[in-house]
């Protein structure tokens, strides 16, 4: 009985139609297409952070001549939440959206126009400098997050296009 059920479960999932996205590894298309994406400068120290973890992600397989530019806007906020009796502040949300689109620079087609956002709680504390570089880490944390959104969107967008 419990051969049959496992028999009867590969065959559903083999019928399913799902295939690996990073089929083929470096050498596949989507990682190639992933490493052709161009991203130019974005404002902002945000824009740095995610710029660089775009980076990190797109160029894993290697490089290879552009076929797309990632074109970025982002949008950073802090907002204090809690307000003790005093009027301070105890609790601040950091979040970051991106609005972004991907451009064949062959065609100047907008294969992808989308957005991504990430956001991320921060304790206000007695200490400054323990707020400052919490804020500081979330917005480091945000900025991967985002990127990895952003990748895997992108990737999905490359692999429908092959």
């Amino acid at each position: 009985m419990r051969r049959i059920a496992l028999l009867f479960a590969s065959l559903a999932l083999s019928a399913c139609g799902l295939q690996p996205m990073y089929a083929g590894g470096g050498n596949g298309a989507v990682a190639r297409g992933l490493a052709a994406v161009d991203v130019p400068a974005i404002e902002g120290q945000a824009g740095w952070l995610v710029r660089n973890a775009l980076n990190d992600r797109l160029s894993a397989a290697g490089a290879e001549t552009p076929q797309y530019r990632l074109d970025v806007r982002l949008d950073d906020q802090l907002d204090g939440l809690g307000v003790l009796r005093d009027d301070t502040i105890s609790r601040e949300r950091r979040t970051l959206r991106a609005r972004y689109q991907l451009i064949d620079l062959s065609s100047g087609e907008i294969l992808l126009d989308a957005t991504a956002a990430s956001d991320a709680g921060i304790d206000v504390v007695s200490s400054e400098y323990a707020t400052i570089a919490a804020e500081q880490t979330a917005l480091e944390n945000l900025a991967r997050d985002v990127a990895q959104r952003i990748v895997t969107r992108v990737a999905l967008t490359l692999r429908k296009q092959q």
